[in-house]
C-alpha cells in the first residue's frame, strides 16, 4: 500500500496530538488544522534537501505561529532531517529536548528562526525575502533563486508588527514571499468575532499584496492557490480556511484545541475518526517512506546548484558572505590612523558615520537603514545606495517609521545569511524594537543597532525623547553587547567589535552633542576590554572615576579638579559592561581597586552601577525623567558639572 496525501497529513496530526498529550502542555490545534497545507507545501513546492538543512539556495520556511511548533517538528522528522528524532518528539517541551515549546533556530538546523512572539516570524520572513532579492541582484539566478514561505495564524496578523512588516514588503515588491494564513477564526479567548471585525484580506491588498483563498483541507484547492501565488509578482497572502484541531470529533473548530492537550478520550476518538490505528509516536513504514521521498525531492536541484557554484566566478565571494566571514581589509586600521593624524571633535553619531564610510566601502555585505531618521542617525554612506523594488542591489533600506518592523527584518536578513544588517533610530525608541532585539540575542544573530540621541544631551526635545532608563535596561538583556563610546576612537573600536561578534547582536548608544577625541593611542583595541584606564592619577590615588559616553569628558575634567586639590584620580572609560565583566578578576580588580572611592558618572539612572562602585561608592546619575532645554542647561541643572561632582566626592571622602 502506498501512502496518499491524506495519510501523510494525518501523520502530522497524530504526532502533534501525541506529543502535546505526553507533555501535558502545548498547542495541538494549529498543527492539526494546517497539516493538509503543510503536506502540500513539503511534498510539492518547498525547495529543500533534508540531508543538508543549511543549503544556501534552499527555500526558507518560517512557522510564525510558533505555538504550533509540533507542525515544524513533525514535518522535519517525517521528511528525514537528522534532527529531531522520534525520541526528541517523545520528549517535547522537556528539559534538553531540542523540541522546545516554541521553535528555536539554535536547537534545530531545520528551524530557520526562533518564533513564538506572534507576528515576528512573519516580519523576520520579510527580512529573509529582502535578503534573497538583494543577493540575487548581486550574484544572479545561478546562485540565489529561492522563496520564503510563512505559516501564520490570526494572532500574527493582528499584532501591530504585522502592519509594519507587510507595508514594507508590499512597498519593496517582495514577490518571493508567500504567507499561508491559518484562517481558522479561533484565538485562545474563543472566536475571533470577540475581538476583531477587520477585513484582513483587504488590508493586505491595500499594502500591495496579492491575495488568494483556498479550502485548507482540499489538497487540489491548496495547490491551485499556491500556483497562483507563485505566478504573481507581488508578495502573496493565501487565506487557508481551516478547522483548528481538524480530526478531533468533539473539539475541532473550538478554542479547546488551541492551547491544551486533547485528553486521552478525545485522542482515542480522533484516532478512530482519522483511521489512525497505530500506537502513540508510531508512523507506518509506507507513510514514513512517502515523507522521506518528499525530503529527497530537492537533492537534484541541490546537486545542480553545487555544480553552478563550483564554476561561478563569484562563487568564493558568495560563500564568504554566506559563511559570515569578514573580508581581509586594512580599512579600520587606516581609518584609526587618520583619526590620530587629524583628531575630530564630533558627536559619536557622526563618529559612527565616519567609521561606516570606511567599513561599508570595505565590507560589501553591510546593509544599513534607518527608521526615518537617516539624517539624525547618520547611518547612510557613499557606498550604500538605496535598496528599492527597482534596484535590490542597493544597500540602504528606508524602513519608514517602523522601528519594530525594521528590527525584525534585520533579524531575518541576518538569519538568511550573506548580509550584516545595521539599522538606526533614537535610543528612546529601543522600546519599540525591544522584543526584536531580544530575539536577536536569543537567536545569536549578528545584528547591529545604531541608537542615537543617547541622553538628556539631546536637549530641547524633552523627556519624551530623552532616554534615562534605557541603557541599563538593555544591559540587563543576556547576549546583547551594549556599547556607549566616548569619542571617535572608541566608536570605531566598538564598530570593529560589533562586526566581529558572530554570536549575538550589538547596540551602539551614540551622542547628539559633539565630544572631543580623548584617545591618542590605537595600538590596541582598548574597548575590547569593556573598561580601561583612560588616565592614571598623578598624585596618590584616592578616587576612581568610571564613566561612559559623553560623561568621560566630564570625568576627565573632574579628575583635573581633584588633582588640583591633591586628590589623585584615575579615569576609567567603560564603553561596555558586558565586555568588562568578561575580563578576568585580576584585570577588573586592577581597574577598580578596593582602596579607592569609586564614582560612576553617567547621564542615566544609577541602577546597576553599584556592582562597580560598591555600596560605599558614589553614583552620579539621573534617577528621574529629563526636561526640555539646551543640553548645557540640562547638564548643569541635573548636577552634571565639575563643581557639583567634585563637591559630592569631597563630601564623600570626608565622610
Amino acid at each position: 500500500m502506498s501512502a496518499n496525501l491524506q495519510m501523510m497529513a494525518n501523520a502530522i496530526r497524530a504526532l502533534s496530538m501525541d506529543a502535546v498529550q505526553a507533555a501535558n502542555s502545548g498547542h495541538p490545534g494549529m498543527p492539526m488544522g494546517m497539516a493538509d497545507v503543510a503536506t502540500v507545501l513539503y511534498t510539492k513546492y518547498l525547495k529543500y534537501d533534508a540531508s543538508t538543512p543549511k543549503w544556501h539556495d534552499r527555500d526558507r520556511f518560517v512557522l510564525s505561529a510558533g505555538h504550533g511548533s509540533m507542525l515544524a517538528y513533525s514535518t522535519l522528522y517525517l521528511s528525514g532531517y537528522a534532527s529531531p528524532t522520534i525520541e526528541n518528539i517523545r520528549n517535547f517541551r522537556q528539559l534538553h529536548s531540542p523540541c522546545a515549546g516554541h521553535p528555536e533556530n539554535i536547537e534545530l538546523e531545520g528551524v530557520e528562526s526562533t518564533t513564538g512572539p506572534l507576528g515576528q516570524g512573519l516580519a523576520m520572513a520579510v527580512g529573509m525575502a529582502l535578503a534573497e532579492r538583494h543577493l540575487n541582484a548581486v550574484f544572479g539566478d545561478e546562485l540565489v533563486d529561492h522563496r520564503t514561505w510563512v505559516i501564520a495564524g490570526d494572532g500574527c496578523l493582528m499584532e501591530g508588527i504585522n502592519h509594519e512588516a507587510i507595508g514594507l514588503a508590499g512597498h519593496l515588491g517582495l514577490g518571493r514571499l508567500i504567507v499561508l494564513w491559518d484562517d481558522n477564526r479561533i484565538t485562545i479567548d474563543g472566536s475571533t468575532d470577540l475581538s476583531t471585525s477587520e477585513d484582513i484580506k483587504a488590508r493586505y491588498v491595500a499594502t500591495g499584496w496579492h491575495v488568494e483563498s483556498c479550502d485548507g483541507h482540499d489538497f487540489a484547492d491548496i495547490s491551485t492557490a499556491i500556483e497562483a501565488a507563485i505566478a504573481d509578482g507581488r508578495p502573496s497572502l493565501i487565506a487557508c480556511k481551516t478547522l483548528i484541531g481538524k480530526g478531533a470529533p468533539n473539539k475541532q473548530g473550538t478554542s479547546a484545541t488551541h492551547g491544551s492537550p486533547l485528553g486521552a478520550d478525545e485522542i482515542a476518538a480522533t484516532r478512530a475518526e482519522l483511521g489512525w490505528n497505530y500506537p502513540p509516536f508510531e508512523v507506518p513504514a509506507e507513510i514514513l517512506d512517502a515523507w522521506r521521498a518528499a525530503g529527497k525531492r530537492g537533492e537534484v536541484a541541490h546537486g545542480e546548484w553545487k555544480i553552478r557554484l563550483s564554476t561561478n566566478a563569484n562563487g568564493a565571494e558568495f560563500m564568504r558572505r554566506m559563511n559570515g566571514e569578514l573580508p581581509q581589509s586594512d580599512a579600520m586600521q587606516d581609518y584609526l590612523a587618520s583619526l590620530i593624524a587629524n583628531p575630530a571633535k564630533v558627536a559619536t553619531r557622526k563618529a559612527s558615520e565616519m567609521a561606516l564610510e570606511a567599513l561599508t566601502a570595505a565590507i560589501p555585505e553591510l546593509v544599513g537603514g534607518s527608521a526615518d531618521l537617516t539624517g539624525s542617525n547618520n547611518t547612510k554612506t557613499k557606498s550604500t545606495g538605496p535598496l528599492t523594488r527597482d534596484d535590490y542591489a542597493g544597500r540602504y533600506v528606508y524602513y519608514g517609521i517602523r522601528e519594530f518592523g525594521m528590527a525584525a527584518a534585520m533579524n531575518g536578513m541576518a538569519l538568511h545569511g550573506g548580509i550584516i544588517p545595521y539599522g538606526g533610530t533614537f535610543l528612546v525608541f529601543s522600546d519599540y524594537c525591544r522584543n526584536a532585539i531580544r530575539l536577536s540575542a536569543i537567536q545569536q544573530q549578528r545584528v547591529v543597532y545604531v541608537m542615537t540621541h543617547d541622553s538628556i544631551g539631546l536637549g530641547e526635545d524633552g523627556p519624551t525623547h530623552q532616554p534615562v532608563e534605557h541603557i541599563v535596561s538593555l544591559r540587563a538583556m543576556p547576549n546583547l553587547t551594549v556599547f556607549r563610546p566616548c569619542d571617535t576612537i572608541e566608536t570605531a573600536e566598538c564598530w570593529d567589535l560589533a562586526l566581529k561578534n558572530t554570536k549575538g547582536p550589538s547596540l551602539l548608544a551614540l551622542s547628539r552633542q559633539n565630544l572631543p577625541q580623548l584617545r591618542t593611542d590605537v595600538s590596541e583595541n582598548m574597548s575590547a576590554k569593556g573598561g580601561y584606564r583612560m588616565r592614571a592619577a598623578n598624585g596618590a590615588r584616592k578616587v576612581v572615576l568610571i564613566a561612559t559616553g559623553s560623561e568621560v569628558e566630564l570625568a576627565m575634567k573632574v579628575a583635573d579638579a581633584l588633582e588640583a586639590t591633591g586628590q589623585g584620580a584615575d579615569v576609567v572609560s567603560m564603553p561596555s559592561w558586558e565586555l568588562f565583566d568578561a575580563q578576568d578578576a585580576s584585570y577588573r580588580a586592577a581597574m577598580l581597586p578596593g582602596d579607592a572611592l569609586k564614582v560612576s558618572i553617567e547621564a542615566g539612572v544609577t541602577l546597576g552601577w553599584q556592582r562597580y562602585t560598591g555600596n560605599d561608592g558614589l553614583n552620579i546619575g539621573l534617577d528621574s525623567f529629563g526636561a526640555s532645554a539646551p543640553a548645557e542647561a540640562l547638564y548643569d541643572y541635573f548636577g552634571f558639572s565639575v563643581e557639583a561632582i567634585v563637591s559630592k566626592i569631597q563630601a564623600k571622602l570626608k565622610a
